[in-house]
C-alpha cells in the first residue's frame, strides 16, 4: 500500500504500533512522536485498517460513605451502662439505625463513644455509602388542580400516543397557560406505565423552579443534572439514575445523555432558546437530541414553548410534529396589556429621562403605590457598554478581542463579556494616554443605579450574570421575588424565562431592539421571542398585567407581533423572509471555523482552505449544484481572546449531502483541516454566527 500511494508513511507508522496493543489517541500519538489529525483517523476508519472503541474512565469522584450503628442481638447489661450509653441504647431501640451525624445531633460525644460500644458488642457500626443532597430546602407536597378543558384535552391526546410509536408533539402555550402542569401530569401517567422521563429546561436559574414544582408532586424521586451541583452531587445524582433508583431526570442541556432506561417521555421546556446548542467542545443541540433519543425509545417528544423556534413550528405545520395548544391563560385571565413607546421622541432628553419615558415612569410609580411588583429588562449588563476617552475619540477595548469593554461601577472595572478580561476603573486611555475616559451607553447596572435614587424606600434587585455567579443566589433573589420583598428586580434575558410570580403587574422593557441589531438572520425571531416571553412574565395572578415596550423601531414586524402576542403571524411573515433567501428551515447549514493567535497565518490558512473547497466544488457536479459557500471571510467578532477568526459558511437543501461535502474536505485536504498553528472548528446547523 505505501510503494502504491495508498498508504502514507504516517499510517504504516500508526499500523505497526497498533499490532501488538490497542492504545488511547493520547498515548498513540505519545508512540508515534506526532500529532493525529481528525482527517487521519477518519480515513483510517472508513477504510476499515483500524476500529475505535470508547472506554469509560474512572473519575476523581467518589462514593460518599457514613457510620451507621444500630443494636446487635447481645442484650447490655443496663446496671453497668454510663448514662450516656443508655441514651444511645434507648435512641436505638426506637431508631432501629441511625448515622453518626444524626446521633452527633443528639449525643455530641458520639463518635469516641460509639467505638468503645461496638468493640465490646453492644452496637453494630457499619460503613454505608449515602447520597449528597442537592434540593436545600424541603418543599410541600401540593394535590394537583383540576385541569382546564384544553389541558385535558392535550394530556389526553400525548396518553394515547405513549407506548404505541415515536411521537413528537409541539406544545405551543400562550404565557401563564399552565404547560409545566401538563409536564407533571404526563409524567406521572408514564412512571404509571413503569417508563422513565427526562425534562430539558435551558438554564440552570430555571432547574430551581421546575425541580420545585416536581418535588411537591413526586417528592425527592426526581434526579437533577447540571454544572451547578458540586462534583459529588453530580456523580450521586448520575448513580441514581443509573441504577434506576430514581426515574424522573431534571436539568439543562446536558442532561439530555441522562442514564436512564426505558424513556417513556421527554419534555423540552421553552424549546426555542438557543441555551440548548452547546457551543464548545462537543458541540450539540439538546433539543434536536430530545427528538433522537426519544426516536430510539419509541417515546414522546413534548417540545414546549409559547414562542417556538421557527424550525419546529415549521415541523408543525407541515407535519412532521403533531401541534397542541393552550390558548387562554389558567383561569381565563388576561394576557396583558402591551403599548409601545417610541424612543425616537426622547433623543433630547437628559439625565435619566433618556432611558425612562413619562409612560414608563408613570407606570412604575403607579405600581409600587398599589405594593404590586415590576421588572424592567434590558439584555445589556454593565454600567457604561461604550467607555471612550474624551481626549482622543477612541473606545476602550479589550486587549485580547475585537470588542469594547464594558464599564461596571461596583467592582469600579472595565470588563470584556467574551474573554474574561479585566482592568481597573480610572485606567488612562492606552491610545493617547490622557485619562480622561467617559461612559456612554447604558446596562443593567446603571438601570439599578437610576431606579434606586428614584426610589430609595423600594428594594430594587438584579438579576444578571454578575449577580448570579455564586451558588445560591439565584434561589435568593427568586425567594425574595416570591415573598414579596424585592419589589423591582432589573435583569437581563434571565428575567424573561419561564418565572412565575403573581405580584408582578408591570414589565418594562428599557430598550427593545438590541437584538434586532445583530447580524444574524435569526436576529428578527430572537427578538419577538424574548420581547414575547419577558412580557409573559406580566399579570399571572389575580391582578392584571401591563407592558411597556421602549423601542426605535415601533414599526418593525417583530415588535409589533410581540405587542399583538401573535405567534402565527409573526411565523407568516418570518417564513416567507426565510423561503426567499433559502435560509433554515429550507436549507442546513455547516460553518467552519478557524482561529489562531497569529493573524497572518489564520488569514491565509482560510484562503488555501477556501481554494481547497472551491477546487472540490469544481470536481463535483453535485456538490456544486447543491451548495452554496460564502466565505472565506472575517468572523463578525473577528478576534476573541487573544484568537483572530475567520468563518466559511456551507447552506444546503439536503443535509447528508453537506455533511458528505465536509468529510470529503476532510478526507482530501487533511493538512488544511488539522494544523497545530490554526484551530479549526465544524458547527453542524450553527446558531451563534458571530
Amino acid at each position: 500500500f505505501l510503494e502504491q500511494g495508498i498508504m502514507t508513511a504516517t499510517e504504516e507508522k500508526i499500523l505497526n504500533t497498533l499490532k501488538t496493543e490497542s492504545l488511547s489517541l493520547k498515548a498513540l500519538e505519545k508512540k508515534i512522536r506526532q500529532p493525529l489529525s481528525t482527517a487521519i483517523t477518519i480515513a483510517m476508519l472508513d477504510r476499515g485498517w483500524v476500529c475505535r472503541e470508547k472506554k469509560l474512565r474512572g473519575g476523581q469522584t467518589q462514593p460518599k460513605t457514613e457510620k451507621f450503628i444500630s443494636l446487635t442481638d447481645k442484650e447490655p447489661h443496663q446496671a453497668k451502662l454510663s448514662e450516656t450509653r443508655r441514651k444511645i441504647i434507648d435512641y436505638l431501640k426506637n431508631e432501629h439505625e441511625v448515622s453518626l451525624t444524626e446521633l452527633k445531633k443528639i449525643v455530641p460525644t458520639a463518635p469516641q463513644i460509639v467505638k468503645a460500644m461496638a468493640s465490646s458488642g453492644q452496637i453494630r457500626l457499619d460503613q454505608k455509602q449515602v447520597y449528597r443532597d442537592p434540593f436545600g430546602e424541603p418543599v410541600k407536597r401540593e394535590t394537583p388542580p383540576t385541569l382546564t378543558l384544553e389541558q385535558k384535552q392535550i394530556v389526553s391526546r400525548v396518553q394515547e400516543a405513549m407506548g404505541k410509536t415515536f411521537s413528537p408533539f409541539l406544545l405551543v402555550g400562550v404565557t401563564g397557560s399552565g404547560k409545566t402542569e401538563v409536564y407533571l401530569q404526563l409524567a406521572l401517567e408514564t412512571l404509571n406505565k413503569g417508563r422513565t422521563v427526562i425534562i430539558l429546561v435551558p438554564e440552570i436559574a430555571l432547574i430551581s423552579q421546575m425541580e420545585r414544582r416536581f418535588r411537591s408532586r413526586f417528592g425527592n424521586q426526581i434526579a437533577i443534572l447540571h454544572s451547578g451541583l458540586s462534583p459529588g452531587e453530580r456523580y450521586d445524582q448520575w448513580l441514581k439514575l443509573a441504577r434506576g433508583e430514581i426515574n424522573i431526570a431534571i436539568g439543562a442541556r446536558s442532561a439530555i445523555f441522562a442514564p436512564v432506561k426505558n424513556i417513556g417521555l421527554i419534555v423540552v421546556d421553552e424549546e426555542h432558546d438557543a441555551s440548548y446548542k452547546q457551543e464548545a467542545k462537543l458541540r450539540y443541540n439538546a433539543r434536536d437530541l430530545a427528538i433522537v433519543r426519544a426516536k430510539q425509545h419509541n417515546a414522546v417528544a413534548l417540545l414546549g414553548s409559547a414562542t417556538p423556534s421557527i424550525q419546529s413550528y415549521h415541523n408543525a405545520m407541515t407535519g412532521k410534529y403533531t401541534q397542541v395548544s393552550l390558548t387562554k391563560r389558567i383561569m381565563n385571565r388576561r394576557l396583558p396589556d402591551i403599548t409601545t413607546v417610541d424612543l425616537c421622541n426622547m433623543r433630547d432628553q437628559r439625565g435619566y429621562r433618556r432611558y425612562f419615558s413619562k409612560e414608563l415612569l408613570l407606570g412604575l410609580e403607579n405600581t409600587l403605590k398599589r405594593n404590586e411588583q415590576a421588572i424592567l429588562f434590558l439584555n445589556r449588563r454593565g454600567f457604561a457598554s461604550l467607555p471612550i476617552c474624551g481626549s482622543c475619540g477612541k473606545p476602550l477595548q479589550c486587549k485580547n478581542c475585537d470588542i469594547s469593554l464594558t464599564y461596571h461601577q461596583q467592582s469600579n472595572a472595565y470588563r470584556c463579556h467574551y474573554c474574561g478580561f479585566s482592568t481597573a476603573g480610572g485606567t488612562s486611555c492606552p491610545s493617547c494616554g490622557i485619562a480622561n475616559i467617559r461612559h456612554l451607553g447604558f446596562g443593567t447596572e446603571k438601570i439599578e443605579t437610576i431606579v434606586k435614587d428614584l426610589f430609595p424606600n423600594k428594594n430594587i434587585a438584579r438579576m444578571d450574570r454578575d449577580t448570579v455567579a455564586h451558588k445560591g443566589s439565584v434561589l435568593k433573589i427568586l425567594k425574595g421575588l416570591n415573598d414579596g420583598t424585592i419589589d423591582v428586580l432589573i435583569g437581563t434575558q434571565m428575567v424573561a424565562k419561564g418565572h412565575d410570580y403573581p405580584n408582578i403587574t408591570l414589565i418594562g422593557v428599557i430598550c427593545a431592539d438590541l437584538s434586532l441589531s445583530f447580524p444574524d438572520f435569526r436576529a428578527g425571531e430572537q427578538t419577538f421571542q424574548l420581547l414575547a416571553q419577558v412580557s409573559g412574565r406580566a399579570g399571572r395572578g389575580e391582578r392584571p398585567g401591563s407592558v411597556i415596550l421602549q423601542t426605535y423601531n415601533p414599526e418593525h414586524f417583530s415588535i409589533l407581533c410581540a405587542k399583538q402576542q401573535n405567534v402565527h403571524q409573526f411565523y407568516d411573515q418570518e417564513i416567507t423572509f426565510r423561503k426567499a433567501l433559502n435560509y433554515p428551515p429550507f436549507s442546513r447549514m455547516i460553518q467552519i471555523i478557524l482561529s489562531s493567535r497569529d493573524k497572518t497565518k489564520v488569514h491565509q490558512h482560510a484562503q488555501a482552505l477556501g481554494a481547497a473547497c472551491k477546487t472540490l466544488f469544481r470536481n463535483n457536479n453535485k456538490f456544486r449544484e447543491t451548495i452554496v459557500m460564502m466565505g472565506p471571510i472575517e468572523a463578525p467578532y473577528a478576534k476573541i481572546a487573544s484568537r483572530y477568526r475567520w468563518q466559511i459558511l456551507f447552506k444546503g437543501n439536503q443535509a447528508g449531502l453537506l455533511h458528505r461535502y465536509v468529510r470529503k474536505l476532510m478526507l482530501l485536504s487533511p493538512s488544511l483541516m488539522s494544523n497545530r498553528h490554526v484551530k479549526i472548528t465544524i458547527d453542524i446547523d450553527p446558531v451563534f454566527m458571530m
